[in-house]
This record gives structure tokens, C-alpha cells and sequence, in this order.
């Protein structure tokens, strides 16, 4: 069964459901992206029906359990994201200064739509979270990596205990978040494809009382079942590049509405970076006060 397969099932089979399976596949039409990282527990507290019937639903389209009705959900996912074909198709013919504005607008649209989506509650709140917190974890993986290296350099001129969690499993992520408390907050970003070490990163900061903020993409994500703030920004995708330009913005305005909160603090440690930088010579250009052009080439 190829990915698409089992959604087409779902949706031949709809008009002949019982009332509660019709509220599961009309569900999983919807927000399958979502269900994949459900269990049949979980998927039945959402949908207020039993677990029983959750895999019920299962067998009832042919399949032998709820682990491979996931399975074939999982490939559904990855039919979704792996965009080659997709590609080709949108940017047959084009040239190169057209595929150039094509994606431009893209972006721009996702700016336009996250800007006018973005819940300016859920800002505040995270901005809050992040400075009365004791320490801060930020994680994000693979394509979502450099959004939180970005926000994780920018952040420990802020304020201290900044924590970057990049592990390449699942128990180092916990060892490094083993004494994370009520006290703490940590900010998961994880677009699509999700990713299921951010969201157990995310359900372990829950369980331990700390803070959580999602960086994501909707209000359907997985990464905000375990979330007490939602910073939701648009991320299509026409090809293998996810367009991370939305996310990246709304990291920038939130590094930028923490500075405008502690203004005092973020000028102290700058002044301290500064003075750092040039007892150092961090960069080149305070290397090319003191040297003329011959002696750097």
C-alpha cells in the first residue's frame, strides 16, 4: 500500500461509518500529519471515543492493528514532505529569474499569513516564560537546527543558563534536561517533517512542571500537545527546502521584544562582549586596526 492509499480508503469508506468511525477518518483526513505521533489512547481522548474503537476503526479498513494503521500514516507523511515530484511540477519550464520570484513570493506569503495568524497573547506569554525562567532549553533538529542555534546565541546575550540541546538520541536529550523543574522553561521548534525527539523533549519538560513553548507550524502540530504557548509560523514547501523564512522572523521578534524588556541588562553584557572582542580579537576587523593590507594576505 502506497502512501496515499490508506487516506483514499478512509475516504471511499466515510459515508458507510458508524457516527464515531466517521468522527475518527473525517479526523485523520484532516490532521493525519497530527495522528501519526497518537497513540490509539491519545487519538481517543481527542476525539472523546474509546481507545477500543480507535482500533476498531483500524481493523475495519483492513489492516491488522493500530501499529500498522501507523505505519501506513507514516508513509502518508513521507509522500507529503518528499517533494521532488512536486517540484518538478510547479517549476516546469521556468526560468531562472521566475523561479527566483516564485519563491519570494512564497515567503512573502508566509510572512503575510503568519503575521496576520500569530496569537499576540501567546508572544507576550513566551517572552515572559523565557525571562522569568531560572534556565532556558532550546531544541530543534535537522532543517529546524539553525533556527535554534540562532535563538540560543542570541538569547545568552540576553540572560544566562541558556541550554542548547543537540543530541543524536533520545536518552542524551534526557540526560541533558535531567534537572529541569517548574522553574525552567524550554522552547521546542520542529517543523514538518516533525520531530518525534523534540516532541518526547517536550512531553518530559511537561511532565517535570516546566514551561513549554512550540515554535511550529500550526495549531495542529504534534509539538503542541504538550505546550502551554503556541508560536505558530507559516512553512510551505515546494521541493526538499522547507521555507524556514516565517520561523526565522518570529525568533527575530521575540529576541527582539526580550532586549526591549531587560534593556538595561542586555546593555551591560554587550559592553562586556564588546570589551571581550577586542581584548581577544574575535573578529578580523579589530585584527586590521593593527596590522596593514600586506601583513593579512
Amino acid at each position: 500500500m502506497d502512501g496515499q492509499n490508506i487516506l483514499r480508503q478512509i475516504e471511499k469508506q466515510l459515508p458507510k461509518m458508524s457516527k464515531s468511525h466517521k468522527k475518527i477518518g473525517s479526523f485523520l483526513l484532516n490532521h493525519y500529519d497530527r495522528a501519526v505521533f497518537m497513540t490509539a489512547a491519545e487519538l481517543g481522548r481527542e476525539l472523546e471515543v474509546s481507545e477500543s474503537t480507535v482500533v476498531r476503526f483500524a481493523y475495519a479498513l483492513g489492516l491488522e492493528g493500530y501499529p500498522q494503521f501507523l505505519k501506513e500514516l507514516e508513509k502518508c507523511v513521507a509522500d507529503r514532505l518528499s517533494g521532488v515530484k512536486e517540484m518538478k511540477e510547479h517549476y516546469a519550464g521556468r526560468s531562472q529569474s521566475e523561479i527566483l520570484t516564485s519563491v519570494m513570493n512564497s515567503d512573502m506569503e508566509n510572512l503575510r499569513n503568519t503575521l496576520a495568524e500569530l496569537d499576540s497573547a501567546a508572544f507576550e506569554l513566551a517572552a515572559e516564560s523565557i525571562l522569568k525562567a531560572e534556565t532556558v532549553y532550546v531544541m530543534g533538529l535537522r532543517s529546524n537546527e539553525p533556527l535554534a542555534r540562532f535563538l540560543h546565541f542570541y538569547l545568552n546575550m540576553i540572560r544566562r543558563k541558556v541550554v542548547l540541546l543537540s543530541t543524536t538520541s533520545v536518552s542524551e536529550t534526557f540526560e541533558q534536561m535531567m534537572y529541569i523543574n517548574e522553574k525552567d522553561c524550554l522552547i521546542g521548534i520542529s517543523f514538518p517533517r516533525y520531530s518525534m525527539r523534540t516532541l518526547k523533549a517536550m512531553e518530559f519538560a511537561n511532565d517535570r512542571s516546566a514551561r513549554v513553548i512550540a515554535v511550529t507550524d500550526s495549531v495542529n502540530s504534534p509539538m503542541n500537545l504538550y505546550s502551554s504557548c503556541n508560536l505558530c509560523a507559516k512553512s510551505t514547501s515546494v521541493s526538499i527546502v522547507d521555507s524556514l523564512v516565517a520561523p526565522l522572523s518570529v525568533i527575530n521578534a521575540l529576541v527582539v521584544a526580550l532586549v526591549l524588556k531587560c534593556p538595561e541588562e542586555v546593555k551591560a553584557n554587550m559592553e562586556m562582549l564588546e570589551e571581550v572582542w577586542g581584548n581577544y580579537q574575535v573578529y578580523l576587523q579589530d585584527e586590521i586596526n593593527f596590522m596593514d593590507e600586506d601583513s593579512i594576505l
